[in-house]
């Protein structure tokens, strides 16, 4: 084989290698949305789209991470706070969309012997009976934001404050109740809704007239690969739209 059509070969086997890495697209999404965009992701792939790389975490965490180069194509929050500061400092191609409007819920372990009943009695006797209170720190979670706002909307603030565990985002909190970490919590209705959480809990969904709307917006980071755009764009449709819906969430 000539020097000249090894180089050809060896060109063309690195251009494919490149053309594949440059494919995959780093998406951030919001923990809440875990269960619905697992399914979301697989309804994308089927229509004949490439991997994608998924990381869950908490709107808060992942807004910071963007800001300081975090390598992320999509950001799929669980608010409009964070993705509206990204546009605003130029991060984004545009303020992005509102792709799903959020449900908070209360979750009890079946074990724990709490009940829920949709009064505000009954929800302030299941915290005062609970030994600890899972909330997403509401500094970083919209979902934690929402909690706290519903909880001094009832009253219930000063009853519920000093027994708060605070965790990173919703699904961790949402974990500390099933592991039996924590008696009761709040969490996103379509995490409460989740196969593997409903074996092992029980929810009530709390009144949305008590919390500020959970206006969940997504925006593309620039420079975000083809992938992205296509996959931003799936989101808007039909098929997510109905996967979004099965696990509670209003959309536009």
């Amino acid at each position: 084989m000539s020097t000249m059509r090894l180089l050809a070969l060896v060109s063309a086997f690195l251009f494919s290698i490149g053309t594949a890495f440059a494919q995959i697209s780093t998406i951030a999404v919001a923990a809440n949305m875990k269960d619905a965009f697992n399914e979301i992701a697989i309804a994308f792939k089927a229509g004949g789209k490439p991997e994608i790389k998924v990381v869950y975490g908490s709107s808060g965490n992942f807004a910071t991470q963007i800001m300081n180069g975090a390598p992320f194509n999509l950001f799929i929050a669980a608010d409009e706070q964070f993705p509206l500061e990204l546009f605003r400092n130029g991060k984004t191609t545009d303020d992005g969309e509102i792709y799903a409007i959020g449900k908070l819920a209360i979750i009890t372990k079946n074990s724990s012997g709490i009940r829920l009943l949709d009064s505000k009695v009954d929800i302030a006797k299941a915290i005062g009976k609970a030994n600890k209170v899972a909330i997403a720190k509401p500094e970083l979670a919209p979902y934690g934001r929402a909690a706290v706002q519903y909880l001094k909307a009832e009253g219930l603030w000063d009853l519920a404050k000093d027994k708060l565990v605070y965790a990173d985002n919703i699904g961790a909190a949402t974990t500390y109740v099933v592991s039996g970490a924590a008696d009761i919590g709040f969490t996103a209705l379509s995490l409460a809704k989740s196969p593997e959480v409903m074996k092992q809990t029980s929810f009530l969904l709390v009144d949305a007239k008590l919390y500020e709307p959970i206006k969940q917006r997504m925006v593309l980071i620039k420079g975000a690969p083809q992938e992205s755009v296509d996959l931003y764009r799936f989101m808007q449709g039909p098929q997510a739209k109905s996967i979004l819906q099965k696990y509670g969430y209003t959309t536009p």
